[in-house]
Protein backbone atom coordinates (compact mmCIF):
# COMPACT_ATOMS: atom_id res chain seq x y z
CA UNK A 1 0.00 0.00 0.00
CA UNK A 2 2.91 2.17 0.73
CA UNK A 3 4.94 1.43 -2.35
CA UNK A 4 1.34 2.25 -4.40
CA UNK A 5 0.79 5.42 -2.58
CA UNK A 6 4.95 6.68 -3.59
CA UNK A 7 4.53 6.23 -6.80
CA UNK A 8 1.44 7.63 -7.30
CA UNK A 9 2.47 10.91 -5.99
CA UNK A 10 5.75 10.56 -7.53
CA UNK A 11 3.88 9.90 -10.63
CA UNK A 12 1.57 13.24 -9.71
CA UNK A 13 4.86 15.65 -9.42
CA UNK A 14 5.66 14.16 -12.58
CA UNK A 15 2.80 15.39 -14.31
CA UNK A 16 2.76 18.17 -13.01
CA UNK A 17 6.35 19.49 -13.95
CA UNK A 18 5.43 18.26 -17.55
CA UNK A 19 2.45 20.36 -17.45
CA UNK A 20 4.65 23.17 -16.15
CA UNK A 21 7.00 23.26 -19.53
CA UNK A 22 4.34 22.30 -21.93
CA UNK A 23 2.80 25.57 -21.54
CA UNK A 24 5.37 27.96 -20.46
CA UNK A 25 5.56 30.82 -22.45
CA UNK A 26 8.44 31.56 -24.23
CA UNK A 27 8.80 35.32 -25.75
CA UNK A 28 9.94 34.78 -29.61
CA UNK A 29 9.62 37.86 -31.01
CA UNK A 30 8.73 41.80 -29.56
CA UNK A 31 10.80 44.92 -28.89
CA UNK A 32 13.09 45.50 -25.19
CA UNK A 33 13.53 49.30 -24.20
CA UNK A 34 16.34 49.45 -22.35
CA UNK A 35 18.02 52.36 -20.45
CA UNK A 36 21.70 52.78 -20.23
CA UNK A 37 23.16 54.82 -17.55
CA UNK A 38 26.44 56.31 -17.34
CA UNK A 39 27.48 57.63 -13.64
CA UNK A 40 29.55 60.76 -14.85
CA UNK A 41 31.28 61.34 -11.31
CA UNK A 42 33.27 57.85 -11.51
CA UNK A 43 34.27 58.53 -15.64
CA UNK A 44 35.55 62.35 -15.07
CA UNK A 45 36.90 61.62 -11.76
CA UNK A 46 40.80 62.88 -11.79
CA UNK A 47 43.18 59.49 -11.76
CA UNK A 48 45.31 59.10 -8.69
CA UNK A 49 48.44 60.73 -9.85
CA UNK A 50 47.07 63.16 -12.40
CA UNK A 51 48.24 66.55 -12.08
CA UNK A 52 46.24 68.33 -14.76
CA UNK A 53 44.96 71.27 -12.86
CA UNK A 54 42.10 72.14 -15.41
CA UNK A 55 40.58 68.13 -15.32
CA UNK A 56 40.66 68.66 -11.76
CA UNK A 57 38.56 72.29 -11.79
CA UNK A 58 36.22 70.96 -14.57
CA UNK A 59 35.58 68.03 -12.35
CA UNK A 60 34.40 70.08 -8.70
CA UNK A 61 32.65 72.52 -11.17
CA UNK A 62 30.60 69.55 -12.78
CA UNK A 63 29.47 67.24 -9.49
CA UNK A 64 28.71 70.97 -8.45
CA UNK A 65 25.67 71.50 -10.39
CA UNK A 66 25.80 68.58 -13.13
CA UNK A 67 23.53 65.05 -12.42
CA UNK A 68 25.34 61.83 -11.45
CA UNK A 69 23.72 59.88 -13.42
CA UNK A 70 23.29 60.36 -17.46
CA UNK A 71 20.44 58.44 -18.51
CA UNK A 72 19.79 56.87 -22.34
CA UNK A 73 16.94 55.16 -23.72
CA UNK A 74 16.87 52.82 -26.48
CA UNK A 75 14.82 49.75 -28.00
CA UNK A 76 15.82 46.50 -29.04
CA UNK A 77 13.65 44.89 -32.15
CA UNK A 78 14.01 40.97 -32.26
CA UNK A 79 12.80 37.78 -33.31
CA UNK A 80 14.58 34.42 -33.56
CA UNK A 81 16.66 35.27 -36.70
CA UNK A 82 17.79 39.31 -36.51
CA UNK A 83 17.45 41.94 -34.18
CA UNK A 84 18.32 45.82 -34.08
CA UNK A 85 19.25 47.78 -31.68
CA UNK A 86 17.94 51.66 -31.58
CA UNK A 87 19.23 54.19 -29.54
CA UNK A 88 16.82 57.09 -29.05
CA UNK A 89 19.07 59.99 -30.48
CA UNK A 90 17.76 63.00 -28.50
CA UNK A 91 19.15 61.29 -25.74
CA UNK A 92 22.96 62.21 -27.04
CA UNK A 93 21.83 65.80 -27.57
CA UNK A 94 20.67 66.45 -24.22
CA UNK A 95 23.78 64.18 -22.39
CA UNK A 96 25.20 66.78 -19.53
CA UNK A 97 28.61 67.09 -20.41
CA UNK A 98 28.60 65.53 -23.74
CA UNK A 99 31.76 63.29 -23.24
CA UNK A 100 31.08 61.59 -26.86
CA UNK A 101 34.46 59.55 -26.71
CA UNK A 102 34.35 58.43 -23.29
CA UNK A 103 31.63 55.75 -24.41
CA UNK A 104 28.79 57.50 -22.65
CA UNK A 105 26.81 58.42 -25.34
CA UNK A 106 25.43 56.21 -27.71
CA UNK A 107 26.66 55.85 -30.75
CA UNK A 108 25.66 52.47 -32.21
CA UNK A 109 22.73 51.10 -34.15
CA UNK A 110 23.50 47.45 -34.04
CA UNK A 111 21.80 45.18 -36.59
CA UNK A 112 22.91 41.18 -35.83
CA UNK A 113 21.88 37.95 -37.85
CA UNK A 114 21.77 35.43 -35.43
CA UNK A 115 21.17 32.75 -38.27
CA UNK A 116 24.78 33.81 -40.50
CA UNK A 117 26.76 34.98 -37.00
CA UNK A 118 27.25 38.41 -38.66
CA UNK A 119 26.55 42.15 -37.44
CA UNK A 120 26.21 45.27 -38.90
CA UNK A 121 26.68 48.55 -37.22
CA UNK A 122 25.99 52.57 -38.20
CA UNK A 123 28.98 53.94 -35.76
CA UNK A 124 29.47 57.76 -35.40
CA UNK A 125 32.84 58.72 -34.50
CA UNK A 126 32.87 62.15 -34.12
CA UNK A 127 31.35 63.82 -37.41
CA UNK A 128 32.15 60.71 -39.55
CA UNK A 129 29.45 58.07 -39.98
CA UNK A 130 30.66 54.51 -40.58
CA UNK A 131 29.00 51.37 -41.63
CA UNK A 132 30.82 48.45 -40.19
CA UNK A 133 30.23 44.69 -41.18
CA UNK A 134 31.74 41.88 -39.41
CA UNK A 135 31.01 38.48 -37.80
CA UNK A 136 30.08 38.41 -34.41
CA UNK A 137 32.11 38.79 -31.34
CA UNK A 138 32.83 35.30 -29.90
CA UNK A 139 32.40 36.16 -26.09
CA UNK A 140 33.87 33.54 -23.36
CA UNK A 141 31.18 33.77 -20.61
CA UNK A 142 31.16 32.11 -17.69
CA UNK A 143 27.58 31.21 -15.98
CA UNK A 144 26.86 31.99 -12.81
CA UNK A 145 24.67 30.39 -10.26
CA UNK A 146 23.29 34.34 -9.08
CA UNK A 147 20.04 34.89 -10.34
CA UNK A 148 18.11 38.69 -11.05
CA UNK A 149 14.58 39.31 -12.10
CA UNK A 150 14.53 42.17 -14.39
CA UNK A 151 11.42 43.56 -16.03
CA UNK A 152 9.71 40.57 -14.85
CA UNK A 153 12.02 37.63 -16.09
CA UNK A 154 14.17 35.51 -14.29
CA UNK A 155 17.74 35.80 -15.07
CA UNK A 156 21.00 34.37 -14.59
CA UNK A 157 24.08 35.96 -14.32
CA UNK A 158 27.12 35.60 -16.80
CA UNK A 159 30.94 37.34 -16.80
CA UNK A 160 33.52 37.87 -19.34
CA UNK A 161 36.55 40.33 -20.71
CA UNK A 162 35.83 41.59 -24.06
CA UNK A 163 38.41 43.51 -25.76
CA UNK A 164 41.57 42.35 -23.99
CA UNK A 165 40.69 44.21 -20.41
CA UNK A 166 36.78 45.13 -20.20
CA UNK A 167 35.46 43.11 -17.39
CA UNK A 168 31.64 42.76 -18.27
CA UNK A 169 28.42 41.35 -16.02
CA UNK A 170 25.29 40.11 -17.86
CA UNK A 171 22.13 38.92 -17.12
CA UNK A 172 20.10 36.54 -19.32
CA UNK A 173 17.18 35.04 -19.51
CA UNK A 174 15.96 31.43 -20.96
CA UNK A 175 12.42 32.74 -21.31
CA UNK A 176 13.05 34.29 -24.28
CA UNK A 177 15.51 31.95 -26.35
CA UNK A 178 17.39 34.10 -28.52
CA UNK A 179 20.98 34.43 -28.02
CA UNK A 180 21.27 38.44 -28.38
CA UNK A 181 21.10 41.99 -26.36
CA UNK A 182 21.89 44.84 -26.42
CA UNK A 183 24.29 46.85 -28.31
CA UNK A 184 26.72 44.09 -29.57
CA UNK A 185 26.51 42.12 -26.34
CA UNK A 186 25.24 38.12 -27.87
CA UNK A 187 26.05 34.73 -27.22
CA UNK A 188 24.51 33.24 -24.19
CA UNK A 189 21.63 30.96 -24.09
CA UNK A 190 19.02 33.42 -24.22
CA UNK A 191 18.08 37.12 -24.18
CA UNK A 192 21.04 39.31 -22.08
CA UNK A 193 18.55 41.62 -20.17
CA UNK A 194 21.10 43.48 -18.00
CA UNK A 195 24.42 44.37 -18.97
CA UNK A 196 27.02 45.80 -16.57
CA UNK A 197 30.53 47.08 -16.91
CA UNK A 198 31.73 48.19 -13.52
CA UNK A 199 35.23 49.39 -14.41
CA UNK A 200 33.67 51.59 -16.95
CA UNK A 201 30.80 52.82 -15.19
CA UNK A 202 28.51 52.07 -17.42
CA UNK A 203 25.30 49.56 -17.08
CA UNK A 204 22.25 48.86 -19.70
CA UNK A 205 19.14 47.24 -18.21
CA UNK A 206 15.97 46.31 -19.62
CA UNK A 207 12.75 48.43 -18.50
CA UNK A 208 10.05 46.68 -20.27
CA UNK A 209 9.94 43.58 -22.65
CA UNK A 210 7.12 43.91 -25.19
CA UNK A 211 5.81 40.81 -26.62
CA UNK A 212 4.72 41.24 -30.11
CA UNK A 213 5.78 40.27 -33.33
CA UNK A 214 7.55 42.66 -35.23
CA UNK A 215 7.56 43.47 -39.28
CA UNK A 216 10.51 42.80 -40.98
CA UNK A 217 11.18 46.29 -41.99
CA UNK A 218 11.61 46.55 -38.08
CA UNK A 219 14.83 44.53 -38.47
CA UNK A 220 16.49 46.13 -41.76
CA UNK A 221 19.67 46.81 -41.08
CA UNK A 222 21.36 50.26 -41.57
CA UNK A 223 22.77 51.18 -44.68
CA UNK A 224 24.10 54.67 -44.95
CA UNK A 225 27.79 55.12 -43.69
CA UNK A 226 31.13 54.32 -45.13
CA UNK A 227 31.79 50.45 -45.53
CA UNK A 228 34.68 48.90 -42.97
CA UNK A 229 35.56 46.17 -40.94
CA UNK A 230 36.23 46.08 -36.85
CA UNK A 231 39.86 45.90 -37.94
CA UNK A 232 39.81 49.00 -40.00
CA UNK A 233 38.03 51.02 -37.70
CA UNK A 234 40.51 50.50 -35.11
CA UNK A 235 42.98 50.74 -37.37
CA UNK A 236 41.54 54.36 -38.05
CA UNK A 237 41.34 54.96 -34.39
CA UNK A 238 44.58 54.32 -33.46
CA UNK A 239 46.07 56.38 -36.37
CA UNK A 240 44.01 59.63 -35.30
CA UNK A 241 46.44 60.58 -32.29
CA UNK A 242 46.63 59.88 -28.42
CA UNK A 243 43.47 61.81 -27.42
CA UNK A 244 41.14 59.12 -29.33
CA UNK A 245 43.54 56.25 -28.34
CA UNK A 246 42.34 56.42 -24.83
CA UNK A 247 38.82 56.30 -26.16
CA UNK A 248 39.19 53.53 -28.00
CA UNK A 249 37.24 50.28 -25.74
CA UNK A 250 34.51 53.14 -26.39
CA UNK A 251 34.21 52.88 -30.16
CA UNK A 252 34.46 49.40 -30.67
CA UNK A 253 31.78 48.41 -28.15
Amino acid sequence: MKNTLYLFIVGLFINICSSRAQFAHFTNSGVIEFEKSANMFAILKPKNGDDNLWQKEFYEKYISNQPQFNKFKSKLYFNTEKSLFVPNQEDNNNAKGGYYANGVVQINEVSTNFKTERFTTKKKVFEEDFLVKDTLRKIDWKITSELRNIAGYNCRRANAIIMDSVYVVAFYTDQIPVSGGPESFTGLPGMILGVALPYEHITWFATKVNDMPVPEKDLAPPIKGKLITLKGLKEKVLSTGDYLKESLKAFLL
